[in-house]
């Protein structure tokens, strides 16, 4: 297992809560995973999982029910088994597509999220409508900061802080299911989700030009001492 977990993480740097349960389990399954599954298998799957979500939340419109937003956690749970697993699979099978798998990864993440967004649209009153497209932007805002990061700094991260992609599925799932149980919720829940990833992506954006300038600041260094 302590093989696996260094196989399967070798490429990236975490700090989100769950990493090390998360860790542990996606080793377990990678250990079991049958060898007909194929990591571009695991991405499609995971696709799935968020269009499973955006899905649900348009039937909730289209029958005026927010019972359909109680099988969220489902798609939640589906896009995690598929958007974790694809890459560490190949590692772990020492079958890496690096530069592949992280084009891949990327836009079929950007559209999942686009098509929640779209959930969330179609589910909520026109005078909350503005903050599906909100969330939309800043988690895309999100998801440039984290390459950026990648290019200034060497180190992929897909973090922001102790929370990551998991957490924020927990957190959402957990959210769409309470306007079940408080109706209207719903629309304050994604004004607050809203706030959160502005705050996230304000510092996450200075952080990144502290390590830019930090960048800069040695490469002068180096090309001063070739000059002299």
């Amino acid at each position: 297992m302590a093989d696996t977990k260094q196989a399967i993480s070798q490429d990236r740097k975490r700090t989100n809560i769950l990493h090390n349960k998360e860790l542990a389990l996606i080793a377990y399954l990678v250990e079991r995973m049958p060898r007909w599954v194929t990591s571009n298998m695991l991405t499609s799957l995971g696709l799935c999982g968020n269009l499973f979500v955006a899905l649900a939340m348009l039937l909730g419109a289209l029958y005026h029910d927010s019972t359909w937003l109680l099988l969220t956690p489902v798609g939640f749970a589906i896009n995690w088994f598929g958007d974790s697993l694809d890459g560490r699979l190949a590692y772990y099978r020492n079958r890496p597509r690096k530069w592949f798998g992280f084009c891949l990864d990327i836009v079929v993440d950007w559209i999942g999220i686009v098509a929640i967004g779209l959930g969330y649209y179609s589910y909520v009153q026109p005078g909350w409508k503005l903050i599906g497209f909100i969330f939309v932007a800043l988690y895309g805002g999100e998801m440039i900061i984290s390459q950026l990061r990648y290019k200034v700094t060497d180190k992929y991260s897909i973090d922001s802080g102790l929370l990551g992609p998991t957490e924020v599925r927990i957190i959402l799932a957990s959210l769409f299911c309470l306007d079940y149980f408080v109706p209207g919720s719903i629309h304050w829940i994604g004004l607050g989700v809203s706030f959160v990833l502005l705050v996230a992506f304000v510092s996450d954006f200075f952080k990144l030009l502290d390590s830019a300038n930090e960048r800069d600041a040695a490469l002068r260094g180096e090309q001063q001492a070739k000059e002299n």
